[in-house]
């Protein structure tokens, strides 16, 4: 009897090793599994200005995918997650408008790109903010493996038009924004 008492107790000890590993070693993975996540795959942001109004809201939270140029490059009017060039302890948000190779010029609010053909266009401004965009920048000669980027409140940005470095460099852009989920739900375009 004695026996099967010591027995027992020996049992106890490694049971309650046992649960705690059981409880801790889900934990630990799902750390884990959280951190690579956000490493390697996506990026996550709270926009605490209204630089990007209407398209993003202040105070909005983003997730940008970290693998959408993994296989190819930005696109004009990417939304995108990126190191400040004038400080890269800050994170931006904004919308890429010059292409590497391009001529950015903006008259009277308007934005006009000389592409690599030398063929002038106007772009889209439909997603920017209901106020009419006002001024006259450039023109900004977007070097090889850069972007020019603007936000969608142009009056109140502070975009490529008034940074030192006036560009993004293709290695300091985070990802592409997907989507805001808090504090609504909405995929970003």
């Amino acid at each position: 009897m004695s026996k099967d008492k010591n027995t027992q107790k020996a049992q106890k000890p490694k049971s309650l090793i046992s649960e705690i590993m059981g409880t801790l070693i889900p934990i630990a993975l799902a750390v884990i599994v959280a951190i690579l996540l956000k490493t390697f795959v996506f990026a996550n942001a709270v926009v605490p200005t209204g630089s990007m109004l209407n398209t993003i809201q202040e105070g909005d939270r983003i997730i940008a995918s970290r693998l959408a140029y993994n296989n190819e490059d930005p696109q004009r009017y990417d939304v995108v997650i990126f190191k400040n060039p004038d400080n890269e302890e800050q994170i931006f948000v904004k919308r890429v408008i010059g292409l590497p190779g391009e001529t950015v010029e903006i008259v009277n609010g308007v934005v006009y790109v000389t592409k690599a053909d030398d063929s002038v266009v106007q772009l889209d401004d439909s997603f920017i903010t209901n106020c009419e965009p006002i001024g006259d920048f450039g023109p900004f000669n977007v070097p090889e493996d850069c972007y020019f980027m603007l936000g969608d409140n142009r009056n109140t940005s502070h975009d490529s038009r008034f940074w030192t470095n006036k560009y993004v460099h293709k290695d300091k852009i985070l990802g592409k924004v997907m989507f805001k989920y808090f504090p609504s739900f909405g995929t970003i375009q």
